[in-house]
């Protein structure tokens, strides 16, 4: 159970190799282990990384106490999604309108997926893109839509995902109260920042990839990213899964999880695609993100931002 711990000024693998001489420890080449990984976001440093990544390291060991890869992300991105630490579920960021609204997205290798997006009042995002998932014969469902699905399969709903310290820091920010050109207007100088949570497991033969968000921070209400974008946010077939994380734009346009799972398609290793993956972004978009890698030979982690923490686990 180890982390990719932030480090300060990092860019490409560089900060990824490093990690890996600090412990991030690669899972042998056994097919019949639970193998996941888990990440917490890709941006700057954090004030407190230590409870962050305790709480990653909680969320990795409860994942890799399931016994089929599906099981094993949802309960792992569930305990994320419950933390304030983290921009998903509880604490997610905040909309120009006040509201924190989810999205997340599933897929396993055998191309199964689901997907939901702006939802009001769901912490467990990623259980509902499984609901979309395995009860209905879409692949996603959004808004207040995805919510009352959500809610008919056990999924709770109505849930205040708004911290304390982000209702207060809203506030303080002057919030438009006309329309959308308002709202444009005013996030204009605000809006940015990217932070994600995300699992992709491995076992016997299988693999499961899920990210959650609550979006970027001062988005326009009603913006949806690249998290329940198949190939974007997420991505799974044989060879392997991805979860990315970072500026949502962006990784959409260059659909950053597809790029990573080709690589697997076409011979790397996790680490290797992970790497790769991150170096075109870069090249492609100048823009910030991270990425992380499973597949039956082990798992892979990078990113360009300042810092991205993660934790493995096997059982």
């Amino acid at each position: 159970m180890l982390a990719v711990l932030p480090a300060a000024a990092s860019r490409l693998a560089d900060p990824v190799e490093a990690a890996v001489s600090r412990g991030l420890m690669r899972a042998g080449n056994t097919h019949t282990t639970m193998r996941i990984i888990v990440h917490g976001g890709a941006g700057g440093s954090p004030d407190e990384p230590e409870p962050r990544q305790e709480v990653l390291d909680e969320a990795a060991e409860t994942g890799a106490a399931e016994s089929d890869p599906v099981d094993a992300v949802e309960a792992a991105v569930n305990v994320l999604e419950a933390s304030d630490r983290f921009n998903a579920g509880y604490g997610g960021a905040v909309q120009s309108d006040g509201a924190v609204r989810t999205d997340a997205g599933l897929m396993t290798s055998d191309r199964e997926t689901g997907a939901v997006a702006s939802m009001d009042g769901v912490r467990e995002a990623i259980s509902a893109a499984r609901v979309v998932m395995e009860e209905t014969p879409h692949i996603f469902v959004a808004g207040e839509h995805a919510v009352d699905l959500a809610d008919e399969f056990g999924v709770e709903t109505d849930v205040d995902l708004l911290t304390p310290e982000k209702r207060e820091e809203y506030a303080d920010e002057d919030p438009p109260t006309a329309g959308p050109k308002a709202h444009l207007e005013w996030l204009e100088e605000r809006f940015g920042g990217h932070d994600t949570v995300g699992a992709v497991a491995f076992h016997e033969g299988e693999v499961a990839a899920a990210t959650s968000t609550g979006g970027r921070s001062w988005a326009l209400a009603g913006r949806v990213g690249d998290v329940p974008q198949v190939g974007s946010g997420f991505y799974c077939t044989p060879a392997g899964g991805a979860s990315a994380t970072g500026a949502g734009e962006d990784i959409a346009k260059v659909t950053l999880t597809q790029r990573a799972v080709d690589k697997l398609e076409a011979g790397a290793d996790a680490q290797t695609a992970a790497d790769d993956a991150i170096a075109e972004f870069d090249d492609l978009t100048g823009s910030s993100a991270g990425v992380i890698v499973c597949d039956d030979e082990g798992t892979g982690a990078a990113f360009n931002s300042d810092a991205m923490q993660t934790s493995t686990a096997t059982r």
